[in-house]
């Protein structure tokens, strides 16, 4: 018999990560992070800008960790509370849009100062070279400086990324203007213009993408707000004070007003209100509170005005369980993004390395070969350089030196590893958000992957298919249906069998009222009996076969009735008074309202579908017959170690996904390659599962394995256009089509051109929807 392997248990930490631009920072800062000797795995989120570590030894300070990524140019800080990490992205937005300001404000000088230059505008002073040269200087060391400082620390420490391109070509043109500006008899080409626009299209691009990406995570900060900042403590005296949720303990008491949200995780002590779940788990029916119901923060009281027990706060919160697995499955990575890290983390080498090969090709050899791509070779460059705003798209360029050096900046700013970086994430941070929204937790973006992947599923049958809880179905041999289950539900509340339960919820639904009991007996596997008051003779409650041996006049016509196949797999209670006996309660589990349609829209989507189940043959067949199985596909009796057998013995048949709610499931769902749990189930089944579905309703699934394939699907294209777009602006950028169609890139387009790039990956990874 084979058994679960059991995996080692590590300490999972999430650490806000500053300073990612790219795909080439993200492997920078992952390697870094997996040489620390206490991390047994990192997984890094560009969009998120985080890194999920998994540590070794969970008593150790990760200070080293945080210290080792500063050192490389990533200042990092573990996360401890949401609402800061939210505060800290307003803030860098913030601070990119000051820098965006200011080299917007340096190009729009620039475009002045071009104007001036050619007599548009009547001001000489801002056409001159100086006026130009300051403002790529205050552009260089203003918005630009940053970009630079960052990309020269990634060069020194061998792992260039989006900043040392850029920082490359803007020192570049910087340098070789300056040159040109100080020693004239160099001849080098002088365009100060080009700092200015890559600076400020570089900035633009950066910005547009923070919004994007600032959208993408719009889900979960949604979810973040759920949470109230202040709750009204209760005093023993009756007074009531308003204070922060943070300050509240265990067992104190709060006030909740109607139209308040349940700052706490709690139990109700008064009062009685209908409770909006559907922010959490996406239940449209709201909840009916009483005295005993249990709340969960970020809740909305609809009606009335309730005192609740505290039970949990803070990090200990449903919700912020809820948002802690959403923030852990947006930073794990889904394995389809493996290849775009790999060739991002190289890809830099190789932008560089054909920038220097651009840059010596047309400087030594292309104005040779096609010297019609010069305008005016022999002219020294200060002479007749124009600082036109149009110059610098190289259809004038002079020198074969000027064209290699725009060229050679226009291959690294053009280079785009934040696409390829972006193509994975923004599409599993949107996804995952857009289905905690619904109640449907995915444990990372791997498990996103695995349900994509899935093409047949297990169901456990009790509490999955079925409500789980007995319910009185049909009455027999009784001309009275509300006297049987009035007498029947007042000797039953006396007893905590789960029959006795769905007697007493069948009176309370007839709203019945109970009659007081005295003498009562219960007699193990057969029943119970009793006296009630105003009612003569003894009470029996219990099985038919009780009933016959306890003398209860008994009627064959009724032994026929009960021959019927449809009563072969329910539960029949006789309850009679001495003798004779007044009425059949027949109870049974009843299946989910949902749970026909949603199997039939599984079935519409190619998916095989089983049944596994540890209840009786007959049981599982009719609940078979009545959803649309076929026999060979169910399964009976199973212990735990049967389910995971049968479970890996159909392994070779496809993947499998298994849905179960209880402890008897926890096995199946840590073995399949996709475990389900539904969110009613027990704590052990939720903990060894890959996606919760949390409410009750069974109608998600269908919609969560559409969602899975959608995401696949965006995240093909978003690889598809990041890796198609760099295989052809490389090229062009390049000066491939110059000699043949006088066809170029200047270092400024190039610039817009890469930031359109990432723009276009994140806006499309937003379009994904739900249904």
């Amino acid at each position: 018999m084979s058994s679960p392997i059991t995996k080692p248990q590590y300490e999972s930490v999430l650490i806000d990560v500053e300073g990612m631009k790219c795909g080439a920072c993200l492997r920078a800062v992952e390697q870094t992070l997996l040489d620390q000797k206490n991390v047994e795995s990192a997984s890094v989120n560009l969009v998120q800008r985080t890194a999920l570590i998994e540590l070794n030894n969970k008593n150790e300070n990760i200070e080293s960790i945080i210290n080792a990524l500063k050192n490389r140019g990533f200042p990092a800080t573990q996360r401890t509370n949401n609402q800061e990490h939210l505060n800290s992205d307003l803030s860098s937005s913030k601070k990119l849009w000051k820098q965006l300001m200011i080299a917007l404000i340096l190009l729009l000088l620039s475009v002045i100062g071009h104007l001036a230059e050619g007599g548009k505008i009547n001001v000489p002073l801002l056409g001159t070279l100086p006026f130009h040269a300051s403002l790529a200087t205050f552009a260089v060391f203003g918005p630009g400086f940053s970009i630079i400082k960052s990309g020269i620390k990634s060069a020194i420490h061998f792992t260039p990324t989006m900043d040392t391109l850029v920082g490359i070509g803007v020192t570049s043109a910087y340098l070789a203007s300056l040159s040109s500006l100080l020693w004239p008899n160099v001849g080098w080409p002088c365009f100060f213009n080009e700092p200015v626009m890559l600076l400020g299209f570089v900035l633009l691009g950066r910005f547009l993408e923070e919004r994007a990406r600032f959208r993408t995570g719009k889900a979960l900060k949604e979810l973040a707000k759920l949470q109230p900042d202040k709750a009204r403590l209760l005093f023993k005296k009756g007074q009531i004070k308003e204070i922060r949720v943070g300050a509240l303990k265990v067992g104190e008491q709060i006030q909740v007003l109607a139209g308040d949200r349940i700052p706490i995780d709690g139990t109700v002590i008064e009062g009685s209100s209908a409770i909006d779940v559907s922010s959490l788990t996406g239940e449209p029916l709201p909840l009916t509170a009483s005295a005993g119901t249990s709340i969960t923060a970020g809740t909305l009281n609809l009606d009335g005005t309730l005192i609740v027990q505290v039970d949990r706060i803070g990090a200990e919160t449903a919700l912020a369980r809820i948002i802690g697995l959403v923030e852990q499955a947006q930073a794990r990575k889904a394995p389809i993004q493996s290849l775009a890290d790999q060739v991002a983390g190289r890809f830099c080498y190789g932008v560089v390395a054909l920038s220097i090969c651009t840059f010596f090709f047309w400087w030594k050899l292309g104005g040779k070969l096609w010297p019609e791509v010069l305008k005016s070779s022999g002219q020294g460059l200060m002479q007749g350089h124009q600082h036109m705003l149009n110059s610098s798209l190289g259809a004038e360029a002079q020198t074969s030196l000027g064209l290699a050096i725009q060229l050679s900046i226009a291959v690294l700013v053009i280079a785009c590893p934040c696409a390829l970086g972006l193509a994975t994430p923004t599409v599993i941070t949107v996804a995952s958000g857009k289905a905690a929204q619904k109640g449907w937790l995915f444990k990372g973006g791997d498990v996103i992957e695995k349900a994509a992947s899935i093409n047949q599923i297990i169901f456990d049958k009790t509490g999955t298919l079925t409500i789980g809880r007995p319910a009185v179905v049909d009455y027999l041999a009784t001309e009275d249906k509300s006297k049987l289950i009035q007498i029947a539900a007042s000797l039953e509340n006396n007893s905590r069998h789960p029959i006795a339960y769905a007697i007493l919820q069948e009176s309370q639904i007839l709203n019945l009222p109970l009659i007081e009991s005295s003498n009562i007996k219960t007699i193990p596997g057969k029943g119970i009996c009793g006296n009630l008051k105003n009612i003569e003779g003894r009470v029996k409650i219990g099985t038919i076969e009780w009933a016959k041996s306890e003398g209860v006049i008994w009627n064959q016509s009724i032994d026929n009735h009960l021959e019927r196949s449809i009563y072969a797999s329910q539960s029949i209670v006789a309850v009679s008074i001495e003798n004779e006996l007044i009425g059949l309660i027949v109870i049974d589990d009843q299946i989910r309202d949902d749970a026909s349609l949603a199997l039939e829209e599984l079935r519409n989507q190619g998916l095989i579908l089983r049944i596994m189940s540890g209840d009786r043959r007959k049981s599982v067949q009719k609940i078979g017959r009545q959803l649309g199985f076929q026999t060979d596909l169910l399964r009976w009796q199973l212990l735990p170690e049967d389910k995971l057998n049968s479970l890996e013995n159909l392994k070779h048949e496809g993947n499998i996904a298994m849905v179960g709610d209880g402890i008897n499931d926890a096995p199946a769902l840590a073995s399949s390659h996709l475990g389900i749990a539904i969110g009613t189930g027990t704590q052990i089944a939720q903990d060894s599962a890959d996606l919760i579905l949390l409410g009750d309703r069974l109608k998600s699934l269908p919609e969560v394995f559409s969602l899975a394939k959608k995401t696949i699907r965006k995240i093909k294209q978003n690889l598809f256009w990041a890796f198609s777009y760099n295989i052809i602006a490389l090229p062009i950028a390049a000066g491939i089509l110059l000699p043949k169609y006088g066809l170029l890139l200047s270092p400024p387009i190039a610039a817009l051109l890469m930031a359109l790039s990432s723009i276009s990956v994140v806006i499309n990874s937003l379009s994904l929807k739900i249904s």
